[in-house]
């Protein structure tokens, strides 16, 4: 309990009034019947208004670098986009595959994991999922398992770097955790599900896809050059991606945070994409490169921050992280897997995001249990697996998921939470026992 305790309205205990809150603005956003950045910030705007924390706590709050991190690459995608580079790799894979169902659907998993690695998962989902629906028109085989598929591999893929699941970018941001701790230690167990999830996907669909000679014969005629439509912007991102990655790689050298490396990055992309145009033409093309931002979800960010800092300051988190350890008797393996299971768990009914911006401060107050914060490193890698991979346990788990089945039915193709359910749910279970079985081994 804090300073802020003495002026909540009528006096009220700001343990309870913060946690209803909490639990209100979680229970509008599972409904999905209001927009969740609104719901957020009314949530934030509570907090603040009722006297549970101050404006100065709420602003305090605020994981700024999150928010740049995501700008930033949201920016370098939407300028990239325009070259044509990401419809490039869809078609590459399908040509690679020589128009065989089964093979396209193994190289589309691998090509959404791997660009889910390198950008955030939705923007991979909504690169690759429309081609994917002219490759399956023209091979005249169900779009269903291809766009499931997608939606597994993007969640997978994006686990396995800092950058890949906004998940990843919390915890980073929060825990100090780098571009290259992600990789050297998310990333190992991550190929070993990619390649569990797609020998399983061959079981389940593989001798189901099936095609006549004159279908693969129209997708080999393809032309995967055709597909960019800027040259010029395609040098220009890729070497700008290059560099941005290569700043994520030396953050730690460089003693620059993940957010100021993405926003140098999309005002350098910026530069050169308007380099040579007239006044006019740069502020069309400016104006759209921002329209292309996902401001919802930056808004639906900083509103859950101050919810949370409201929890957090009402002293909500510090019992929950007493509770873990009274659970599991201070033992840092139990409370590891203990973790791992429940954002599972709980990542696959509610939005991974806000689950995991609740824990950050539950874990952390963990720390004196577990001799400081480098005890802690376990903790933050089976929060980030469990909470990124338990996203695909349901069609509500995590925002890709819902992005593609908004595609898929905009397209007349019915995505449906129980269908989803049956096959998604024991396949994230599959992903957890795996996690378990790495975690235990390398940490514990």
């Amino acid at each position: 309990m804090t300073e802020s305790a003495a002026s909540v309205w009528f006096g009220w205990d700001p343990l309870w009034v913060a946690t209803s809150l909490l639990i209100v603005t979680y229970g509008i956003i599972m409904t999905e019947r209001v927009n969740r950045a609104v719901v957020a910030l009314l949530g934030a705007g509570l907090m603040i208004l009722t006297g549970v924390i101050t404006q100065a706590q709420a602003i305090a709050g605020e994981d700024f670098n999150t928010l740049a991190l995501l700008v930033g690459m949201m920016l370098l995608v939407a300028i990239a986009r325009k070259s044509g580079m990401f419809q490039y790799l869809a078609v590459w894979s399908a040509k690679v595959a020589k128009g065989s169902p089964w093979a396209i659907l193994a190289l589309l998993s691998v090509v959404t994991a791997l660009v889910s690695a390198l950008l955030d998962n939705v923007t991979t989902v909504l690169l690759i999922a429309p081609v994917t629906l002219i490759i399956t028109d023209q091979l005249k085989v169900p779009p269903y398992p291809f766009l499931f598929t997608e939606i597994l591999a993007s969640n997978i893929g994006g686990t396995a770097t800092l950058i890949g699941d906004p998940p990843n970018i919390i915890i980073g941001s929060a825990a100090g955790l780098s571009f290259n701790d992600f990789v050297v230690n998310v990333a190992p167990v991550i190929i070993v599900i990619l390649v569990a999830q797609i020998l399983i996907n061959h079981l389940v669909w593989g001798r189901q896809l099936q095609t006549d000679p004159a279908a693969r014969a129209r997708i080999m005629a393809f032309n995967p050059r055709e597909t960019i439509k800027d040259w010029r912007l395609l040098r220009q991102s890729l070497f700008v991606l290059g560099l941005v990655i290569l700043g994520f790689v030396l953050a730690r050298f460089v003693r620059l945070e993940a957010g100021t490396i993405a926003l140098c990055g999309a005002a350098l992309l910026l530069l050169l994409d308007n380099l040579g145009r007239t006044v006019e033409e740069q502020v069309h093309r400016i104006n759209d490169s921002f329209a292309q931002v996902e401001w919802i979800t930056i808004f639906f960010f900083i509103g859950l921050f101050a919810v949370v800092a409201g929890v957090e300051h009402a002293g909500l988190l510090d019992w929950f992280a007493k509770e873990i350890i009274g659970l599991t008797g201070g033992n840092l393996g139990a409370t590891a897997l203990v973790i791992l299971w429940a954002s599972a768990l709980l990542s696959a009914l509610i939005d991974n995001i806000p689950f995991v911006a609740t824990m950050i401060p539950v874990i952390k107050n963990m720390a004196p249990a577990f001799g400081g914060p480098e005890g802690l490193l376990p903790l933050w890698w089976s929060l980030s697996l469990g909470a990124c991979l338990g996203g695909n346990g349901t069609l509500i788990g995590a925002s890709a998921n819902l992005t593609v089945a908004g595609i898929a039915e905009r397209a007349g193709i019915p995505f449906r939470f129980l269908t989803f359910l049956k096959l998604a749910f024991p396949m994230m279970l599959m992903s957890i026992v795996i996690s378990m079985v790495y975690v235990w081994l390398r940490y514990l």
